[in-house]
């Protein structure tokens, strides 16, 4: 796996954004798993693949770097583990472009809390893009009040929101490694799927699912994000992750023939604007 650390960053990130473009339609590929079946066996791969990963990047060191991230890392994990279920019900209760375009508002949410958080200032190019965000997102919102996914849209809204509060956990821990945090948020939700599933009678068709949705989904998206990030300028980091926003429709229209209506397009479209601005924002990036 260390091979990964010699490939270009805004190689890594883009890859990483088209591996998690993925996960709506695999969700929506299950035959017979509920939502917490889905989200066990999606943890439960994920967190075979991360371990592996640990053990190949960190050898007998693995035990102490997890154990030396300490209380930041598994308030991180706790806090992303709410993440994963986020994205599972989403998925589940609203349309894929939906899901995945308010997924991208994750950087506008940065600078909110970043404000309030850490002191740090907001340009004018920042609220710009927050405002425009803000305003996308009320139109899918405003709309999914009369075809029912109102629910999965405000869920979904915490998938950003989760995410934003996990970096300002690791901003106020600058040693603490990225990592662990995410095994810990597989740990947390394996375990919210454990006792809230119905039962652990799958078909080998929701296994192969479920793996698919753990591993080149989910495990081999993040890995790619959080090495991508290291070694990329903050300032393009959300422009290059919006390839999951982009192909996440394209895969549930073209196999699914799931088509949401205009006003998430129309939403959408004013997010991506939003990012876009943001990504010229020369001012000091949340993410680092």
């Amino acid at each position: 796996m260390n091979f990964l650390y010699k490939i270009p960053g805004y190689i890594l990130l883009m890859f990483g954004g088209f591996c998690l473009s993925w996960g709506g339609f695999i969700v929506k590929s299950f035959e017979n798993s509920s939502v917490w079946q889905i989200l066990f066996l999606r943890s439960l791969f994920f967190l075979l693949a991360l371990s592996i990963f640990l053990l190949i990047t960190y050898k007998g060191k693995t035990l102490k770097v997890i154990k030396d991230s300490g209380y930041p890392a598994a308030l991180g994990g706790l806090v992303m583990s709410f993440s994963f279920i986020s994205f599972v019900v989403a998925m589940s209760s609203t349309t894929v472009a939906n899901v995945v375009f308010i997924i991208s508002t994750q950087s506008m949410f940065l600078a909110i809390f970043g404000y309030f958080y850490l002191k740090e200032k907001v340009s004018l190019k920042g609220f710009i893009s927050i405002t425009l965000a803000m305003t996308g997102i009320l139109i899918m919102v405003g709309d999914s009040i009369s075809t029912g996914s109102l629910f999965g849209n405000l869920i979904a809204l915490a998938i950003p929101i989760n995410f934003s509060i996990l970096v300002m956990i690791i901003r106020k821990n600058s040693n603490l490694d990225m990592i662990p945090a995410i095994f810990y948020s597989g740990i947390f939700s394996c375990i919210y799927g454990l006792f809230l599933s119905e039962s652990f009678n799958f078909s080998n068709h929701d296994i192969f699912m479920g793996f698919l949705l753990g591993v080149p989904q989910l495990a081999l998206g993040f890995i790619c994000i959080t090495i991508g990030s290291r070694s990329t300028a903050s300032a393009t980091i959300g422009l290059l992750m919006l390839t999951e926003t982009l192909f996440g429709p394209i895969w549930v229209w073209l196999f699914l023939n799931e088509i949401p209506p205009l006003s998430v397009f129309i939403g959408g479209v004013v997010i991506i604007i939003a990012i876009i601005i943001k990504s010229f924002d020369r001012n000091k990036q949340l993410v680092n």
